[in-house]
């Protein structure tokens, strides 16, 4: 098969053959269709998050279901699928639990093995981690649900009419929020430095600002949940800064490097009661409430989508996140015929 593959950190990833992916007992091998290109790609292939190389980056997908393994009872070739980043082993105590998403035996595509840059994929665990797809959901709209948009479901948890929600960062995730926290009847004020990004914000119905300095002074201390949806110390202790007493922060944006030990105002934490929490994704059985909302025209996720490309071109892509204040407003999608 043919697929996006790096040789070293930082090096261009190139479109070659590889050799096609073996169906695990439990698994199904999955046809891509179309692929979105995350910042958490950008991130291993920066080194930031260790890979074996060299690698098929990509973990946001939907496709159609090419090969299941014996021991798979719920799917059969040919069904449309899409599946979560994180893949839980489907027996642990997380897993029949329904928390596939923090499984301590977890599996990543993209990261732990070869990912969705190509035109075929694993997923193993087929029968806890696939999930069908409603005709109604296309493969591009569902390819931009597996990590950002699942994740933002899942920490706007509880968000409902007069809420307000604090937006750190719009890029895939960050818009997400945004999209979400509107729908369910929230104020969602948004930060971001780039022009094109703020613009979608806007025009999905958040009030948007260039800086956290002039975000802090339209919300300080008002927000129920702040999102750091990129993940830097700046951004993490704006987000905290900016909650209501008793409110919640949601880390979402990884924090790799220095930021892993970013310190956070634990004063406004223990006076003010604060939660603070990580959202990793979200498990596929707690996907049909998040599909129910597209199928009903109440989130529409192809409007988070600023560029659809074909997967031969993902790579450049993935570069091409060097520069994210230059990047272009919304999620790239790559597609496969």
């Amino acid at each position: 098969m043919k697929a996006q593959v790096y040789d070293a950190i930082g090096a261009p990833p190139e479109w070659r053959d590889v050799p096609a992916p073996e169906c695990p007992p439990d698994g199904a091998v999955i046809a891509v269709r179309a692929s979105g290109v995350c910042r958490s790609d950008w991130h291993a292939w920066r080194g930031h998050d260790p890979v074996s190389l060299p690698h098929v980056p990509g973990h946001e997908f939907a496709g159609v279901i090419a090969e299941v393994g014996a021991d798979v009872g719920g799917f059969a070739v040919g069904d449309r699928v899409t599946a979560p980043f994180v893949n839980g082993c489907g027996r642990c105590d997380y897993c029949v639990s329904g928390a596939a998403q923090v499984c301590p035996s977890q599996t990543q595509p993209g990261f732990t093995h070869p990912g969705s840059f190509a035109e075929l994929v694993v997923v193993r665990a087929a029968d806890t981690n696939l999930v069908r797809l409603p005709d109604a959901i296309d493969f591009v709209a569902a390819a931009s649900l597996g990590c950002r948009f699942a994740t933002a479901f899942r920490a706007l948890r509880g968000v409902g009419a007069g809420s307000t929600v604090a937006v750190f960062g719009c890029g895939g995730v960050g818009l997400s929020a945004v999209m979400i926290g509107v729908a369910l009847g929230a104020r969602v004020l948004a930060v971001d430095p780039s022009p094109a990004a703020l613009a979608l914000a806007a025009e999905l119905g958040a009030e948007a600002r260039p800086s956290a300095e002039a975000f802090s002074s339209a919300i300080a201390g008002e927000a129920d949940v702040a999102i750091d949806a990129f993940g830097s110390a700046g951004t993490a202790l704006a987000s905290v800064r900016s909650l209501r007493r008793g409110g919640r922060h949601v880390q979402v944006g990884l924090m790799l490097g220095d930021d892993a030990r970013t310190p956070l105002p634990w004063d406004l934490v223990v006076a003010h009661e604060l939660e603070i929490r990580g959202s990793h994704g979200m498990a596929a059985v707690d996907y049909p409430p998040m599909l129910d909302l597209i199928v009903a025209g109440r989130l529409d996720p192809r409007r988070l989508v600023g560029a659809v490309i074909p997967l031969e071109q993902a790579g450049s892509a993935l570069a091409g996140m060097d520069e994210p204040v230059a990047r272009a407003g919304g999620i790239v999608v790559a597609v496969h015929p």
